[in-house]
């Protein structure tokens, strides 16, 4: 008997299983293949606007900023406003997010818009979020060329185009989100949750932002 049937044997006694039997096997499966939902707290049970709202509110109090557009020929106008405001070079990195290249960025005569990954080098760079949590002002970003995770890490500011339509009530609904539009066996390689700017409070616990990624995070919600 090898050293790992061994232990798993003395697991398996441990917990009075006998075998390695169908019914065990069966109960996993299912669970797998049905993806049953927890208790979801009514926080974020609300009506779609409310939900936006609440989201807006959680996101601002962990030190994200928001700002809110009618549709995404508006988005180039409000990531030059925020770079300015925060006399940052009229820079960006994208991905090849389709949602993002619809933007018209070239009403934005000044704007530099540079495609792929980030090397490191960009102060500013603007990702699409798969979806949004309203309880926790949390943001989904599946990893990827559309977006590529290196932009959420890198650059100092991540500006972040959300649609009003994505924002959901839980993390529960975000996943079922996931699933239904990805199917069960083309999960993203990555799923990076966001909640606010990086932050850390390893060094006599004072706080410090931009500690393992952006210093500051932008959300541009997109009513349309």
């Amino acid at each position: 008997m090898s050293g790992r049937e061994a232990i798993l044997s003395k697991i398996r006694r441990s917990l009075g299983v006998a075998g390695t039997g169908g019914v065990r096997e069966d109960a996993v499966t299912a669970r797998l293949s049905q993806a049953p939902q927890g208790i979801v707290p009514k926080r974020g049970q609300l009506p779609k606007a409310e939900q936006v709202e609440l989201f807006r509110i959680m996101a601002e109090s962990v030190g994200a900023s928001v700002a809110r557009v009618p549709d995404y020929d508006a988005i180039p106008a409000e990531v030059t406003k925020y770079l300015r405001e925060k006399n940052l070079p009229a820079s960006i990195r994208i991905g090849d997010d389709p949602r993002l290249a619809r933007a018209g960025w070239t009403s934005e005569r000044t704007l530099e818009v540079r495609k792929g990954a980030s090397d490191g080098t960009d102060l500013a760079g603007v990702s699409h979020a798969l979806a949004a949590v309203a309880e926790t002002g949390t943001l989904a970003l599946m990893s990827g060329a559309d977006n590529p995770t290196t932009i959420n890490f890198l650059p100092e500011h991540h500006i972040v185009v959300l649609s009003a339509a994505d924002v959901r009530g839980d993390l529960e609904a975000v996943w079922a989100m996931l699933r239904e539009r990805t199917g069960k066996g083309a999960m993203p390689r990555t799923v990076n949750l966001i909640t606010g700017p990086s932050r850390s409070g390893d060094i006599e616990q004072t706080i410090l932002l931009g500690a393992h990624g952006p210093r500051a995070v932008h959300i541009v919600i997109v009513d349309e």
